[in-house]
C-alpha cells in the first residue's frame, strides 16, 4: 500500500467530508480556505488515493421507525470452535454478504468476531441466526445484545487540527 503524504490542508478537507460530505466544491473551499480548483484536485486526489472510502448518507432510525416499523439493531459476539486463519477467512466471507451485517469486526481477546446486525423484527433476527450461527457447524458461542437506545453514533476518524 502506498504512503500517501497529508498536509494540513487535506486534513481540513477530510474533517469537513466527515462532518458533511455533501457540501459542494464551492462551499467546501470556502471553508477551508482554498480556491475551488485546488479544493476539486486535492478531493479527487484523496478519493483516487483511497483516503475517501466512499460517501454515503446516514439515514435516522428515529424518522424512519413510522414508515419501516422500528426494527432491531444488535451487537453479537461470535467465538469459533477452530481460530485458524482459513476458518475465520470462511466465517467473515460469509458473514460480511449477508445484507443484515451492517459492520463485522475481527477481535482479541474474547471472542473472535464482534458484529453489528440490524433485523426487520425477532422472526427476522431468528432467521439471521439461523442463517449465520446456527447452520455453521465452526460456530461454537453466540451472545446477542439488542440495543434499546442509541446514544451516539458518529463514523468519524478524529484528525489533527489544521494548523
Amino acid at each position: 500500500m502506498e504512503h500517501l503524504a497529508l498536509d494540513p490542508t487535506d486534513l481540513a478537507l477530510l474533517a469537513q467530508l466527515q462532518g458533511d460530505a455533501s457540501l459542494s466544491n464551492l462551499d467546501l473551499a470556502k471553508k477551508v480556505h482554498i480556491s475551488p480548483a485546488t479544493c476539486l484536485r486535492r478531493v479527487k486526489r484523496l478519493r483516487d488515493s483511497g483516503v475517501i472510502e466512499r460517501e454515503v448518507a446516514l439515514l435516522s432510525p428515529e424518522r424512519l421507525s413510522a414508515a419501516l416499523g422500528h426494527g432491531l439493531e444488535a451487537v453479537v459476539e461470535v467465538s469459533l470452535d477452530r481460530q485458524g486463519s482459513e476458518a475465520q477467512e470462511t466465517f467473515e466471507q460469509r458473514v460480511v454478504q449477508d445484507q443484515a451485517v451492517q459492520q463485522c469486526y475481527r477481535v482479541s481477546p474474547g471472542p473472535d468476531f464482534i458484529l453489528i446486525v440490524y433485523a426487520r423484527d425477532m422472526p427476522d433476527y431468528l432467521a439471521l441466526a439461523q442463517r449465520l450461527f446456527t447452520s455453521d457447524a465452526n460456530v461454537r458461542n453466540v451472545k446477542a445484545f439488542f440495543s434499546v437506545k442509541r446514544a451516539k453514533f458518529r463514523p468519524h476518524i478524529p484528525l489533527p487540527k489544521r494548523g
